[in-house]
């Protein structure tokens, strides 16, 4: 079985993507999702990060506090590579787990999700990447009307902790051009067939 991440930076449209695969029947890992759920259910990680960042870190009710944390780590660097150092490993344990699963089920190929699959070290665990690619101001556009509580400040400074899309591009093996000229579709197609063959 084939494991195939997909990345792209934000706005990018990577989650359309991703989505496109699920409705073709292919089982799709959402590491985002995924962590934060991790995050709340592992008794390791919980004890971790309670050690590391303090007790506040949950709420009474065993919750992942999260402005607590996101305030820790936003804007330190060191903080946040904390932070992920704890939780990928976490992150990436549950994705072999559930690889398994859908190996033993029959699926010819499974996708992994992540915005920060390179950065993060997780791609190692795949056999082929794709990012997914779309111009500067089309990404900003898109962030903007979906959160109309962010500035373009605010999304440029995101952009910023994330790889460039030139370097995505030069590092994936696949890229889906999601520029809102070139239909979408047709390319997740040719790619599933690709997988469905094992090539």
């Amino acid at each position: 079985m084939l494991r195939i991440g997909i990345t792209g930076g934000i706005g990018s449209g990577k989650s359309i993507a991703s989505r496109l695969f699920h409705v073709l029947g292919v089982p799709v890992y959402d590491a985002d999702t995924r962590a934060r759920w991790v995050m709340e259910n592992d008794e390791a990680l919980r004890g971790e990060l309670q050690a590391a960042f303090g007790v506040n870190t949950y709420d009474v009710a065993g919750r992942l506090n999260r402005p607590v944390l996101a305030g820790l780590v936003f804007n330190n660097p060191v903080r946040l590579a904390q932070l992920n150092g704890l939780v990928h490993p976490h992150v990436g344990t549950d994705f072999e787990r559930w690889a398994t699963t859908q190996q033993q089920a029959g699926h010819a190929y499974v996708l992994k999700e992540a915005a920060l699959l390179f950065e993060a070290g997780s791609y190692k665990q795949l056999d082929r990447i794709i990012t997914v690619f779309a111009p500067l101001v089309v990404r900003t556009a898109r962030v903007l009307r979906r959160d109309p509580q962010r500035s373009a400040t605010d999304v440029a400074a995101i952009m910023a902790k994330q790889l460039s899309e030139e370097e995505k591009m030069q590092r994936a093996n696949y890229v889906l051009v999601n520029d809102d000229v070139q239909p979408l579709l047709p390319q997740v197609l040719a790619l599933h067939q690709q997988f469905l063959a094992g090539l």
